[in-house]
C-alpha cells in the first residue's frame, strides 16, 4: 500500500490506522495534528480512521516562526484585554529566527511576553527524535497565538489554522494572508475571504492588515478580536511609517489595535505605544539583534514606557520657547 506523508511516498506492508502510523514514526500523538485527504484527523479517532491505497497525509507541529498560571490580581492600566482574556503584558514575540530553542527561551524570558505566535510546519517525519518548540516553550506558561505565516491565498490560511486548533486546541489565532514575496504586505482581498471563514467556523481571529483605516474598521465590523495594521514591512525595522493612519484606526476601534511587523529597536515600540496603541508584536527586532537577550528586555521597558506616556498624556508641541522658570522676579 503507497501513502504520501508530508509529500513523500512510504509503503507500509500491512493495513494500518493513524494512530499506528504515528507510533511507527515515532511521533508523540499529543505535539501533532494530522490531515489525510485535505480532512483533519480529530485526536481521537486516530486508532479508527484507517489508511487506504493513495491517501495524502500532513502531519505537523508548531515552530518558532497565555498569560501564567496563579497570577495575582492586576490593575486595569497595566492589563489589556482581548477576546475575553487578559493579559499583563502588552508585548507579543514571535518565535522565530532565533540561533536554537534555548536563545528562544531565554529571549522570550527576558521580554516578559505572555502570547507568542508560532507557525505551523510539517513533521520531520524521518527524525521524529529532532526538538520541538513545546519541548522548551512550555504552552501552560505561555498562550500560543498560531498563525498563518508564509500563506499566500485564503485557502492556505484556513487550512492552516483548522490544523492549529486541532494540534493544540487553540481557536485565539493570528491570521496573515500575503501578497507577494518582496514586500510581505498584506492581501487584503484574501484576508477578508479567509477571515469570513475563519469566524464562522468559531475562530477569535487577530488579523494582520494594511495601515487603511477604511479596511480595518471592515475587519472589526466582521467580529476580529483585534486588529494589527503593519508598521512597516515584516522584517524590515523602519518603525511606523504611517503614524496618521495608525491613529486613525485606534481612534475608531472598539477592538484591541496592535502594531504588527515593522519595528526595529526599542524607540519604535515606545512610539507605537505612545499612539495609543494596546500592543506590539514583533520577532526580527528581537531575533535579529547582536544581543536577543537584551533587545528582548529592552523592549519590555519600552513597551511599557510608551503605554505610561500615553496614558499621562504629552505636553502639547508649541512653535516657540516656554521657559520652564517664571521670568518675574528676576535679579
Amino acid at each position: 500500500m503507497l501513502i504520501t506523508i508530508n509529500g513523500e511516498n512510504r509503503n507500509l506492508n500491512e493495513p494500518s490506522t493513524v494512530e499506528t502510523l504515528l507510533t511507527e514514526l515515532g511521533l508523540d500523538q499529543k505535539k501533532v495534528a494530522v490531515e489525510r485527504n485535505l480532512e483533519i484527523v480529530p485526536k481521537s479517532a486516530y486508532g479508527e480512521i484507517g489508511l487506504s491505497d493513495g491517501d495524502k497525509l500532513e502531519i505537523v507541529h508548531f515552530i518558532g516562526g497565555g498569560a501564567p498560571e496563579g497570577a495575582g490580581p492586576m490593575r486595569d492600566e497595566e492589563t489589556f484585554e482581548v477576546a475575553g482574556r487578559t493579559f499583563r503584558s502588552r508585548l507579543l514575540v514571535g518565535t522565530g529566527k532565533y540561533k536554537d530553542f534555548e536563545e528562544t527561551a531565554a529571549a522570550l524570558e527576558a521580554s516578559g511576553a505572555e502570547i507568542i505566535t508560532v507557525a505551523v510546519r510539517r513533521v520531520n517525519v524521518t527524525d521524529p527524535n529532532q526538538p520541538m518548540l513545546v519541548d522548551y516553550i512550555d504552552p501552560k506558561k505561555y498562550t500560543y497565538l498560531p498563525n498563518t505565516a508564509g500563506c499566500f491565498t485564503a485557502e492556505d490560511a484556513v487550512r492552516t489554522l483548522r490544523l492549529a486548533r486541532e494540534a493544540g486546541g487553540w481557536d485565539l489565532v493570528k491570521l496573515e494572508v500575503l501578497g507577494d514575496q518582496i514586500t510581505l504586505y498584506p492581501n487584503m482581498i484574501e484576508t477578508l475571504k479567509a477571515t469570513e471563514t475563519l469566524l464562522a467556523e468559531g475562530f477569535q481571529v487577530m488579523v494582520y492588515c494594511s495601515d487603511d483605516p477604511i479596511m480595518a474598521k471592515r475587519l472589526e465590523d466582521m467580529g476580529c478580536a483585534a486588529i494589527m495594521p503593519l508598521a512597516a514591512p515584516i522584517g524590515s525595522g523602519l518603525g511606523v511609517q504611517n503614524p496618521v493612519q495608525i491613529r486613525l484606526i485606534i481612534e475608531q476601534s472598539k477592538v484591541p489595535v496592535l502594531v504588527d511587523a515593522g519595528v526595529g529597536t526599542a524607540s519604535d515600540a515606545a512610539v507605537a505605544m505612545e499612539l495609543g496603541c494596546d500592543g506590539v508584536l514583533m520577532n526580527t527586532a528581537i531575533a535579529e539583534a547582536k544581543d536577543p537577550i537584551k533587545m528582548a528586555r529592552a523592549m519590555k521597558l519600552a513597551i511599557e514606557a510608551g503605554r505610561l506616556a500615553y496614558l499621562a498624556g504629552r505636553m502639547p508641541k508649541k512653535m516657540y520657547a516656554d521657559p520652564s522658570s517664571p521670568l518675574a522676579g528676576l535679579i
